[in-house]
This record gives C-alpha cells, sequence and structure tokens, in this order.
C-alpha cells in the first residue's frame, strides 16, 4: 500500500513549510472578512500561519497577509486575531 502523501503548506510569518495540520489557516471570506479557521474548511481565499504569536507578528510587520489578499487590512484585525490565537480553537 502506497504510503498517504502529507500536503505540506508555507507559514507567511517564518516561511517554514509544514504539514497543512500544524498551520492555522487564515481566511479571507467572499464577503471580505479577515479570520483564523482552525478547522481549514471555511469558503475564501487562504493563508497559512505556525500556531504562535510571533509568527503572526512577522507576518504582520511584513504585510505578507495584505500582500496575500490583495487588500488593506486594519489594525483592529489583527487583534483580534491575536486574542483568538492566544485563545485557541472555540468550540462550536
Amino acid at each position: 500500500m502506497k504510503p498517504r502523501k502529507i500536503p505540506m503548506r508555507m507559514c507567511l510569518g517564518c516561511g517554514e513549510m509544514k504539514p497543512k495540520m500544524e498551520l492555522i489557516r487564515v481566511v479571507k471570506s467572499p464577503e471580505g472578512d479577515i479570520s483564523l479557521d482552525f478547522r481549514g474548511k471555511a469558503a475564501g481565499r487562504g493563508a497559512y500561519i505556525c500556531r504562535s504569536a510571533e509568527c503572526l507578528e512577522k507576518a504582520r510587520k511584513a504585510r505578507r497577509f495584505e500582500k496575500s489578499f490583495s487588500c488593506r487590512i486594519e489594525e483592529s484585525v489583527y487583534e483580534v486575531m491575536l486574542s483568538e490565537l492566544s485563545e485557541g480553537p472555540q468550540d462550536s
């Protein structure tokens, strides 16, 4: 039996290639809302970061989310993502 292929994604913060399941997806919904997607199933354009606030800050400073999503992102959105990251996934 062939071993399963593990999907790899690049973290926008540190730039390392890691298995998709180890990363958190940041999604821009069709309505234009940007949020963390802990399940990785939300509709929209996705980008990935490590599960650390440090990588989120690196991506924020380098404006990598803005380049990936081709839009301007308000500072308040980053603050919400940072608080969600520190809290972890919510059971909903």
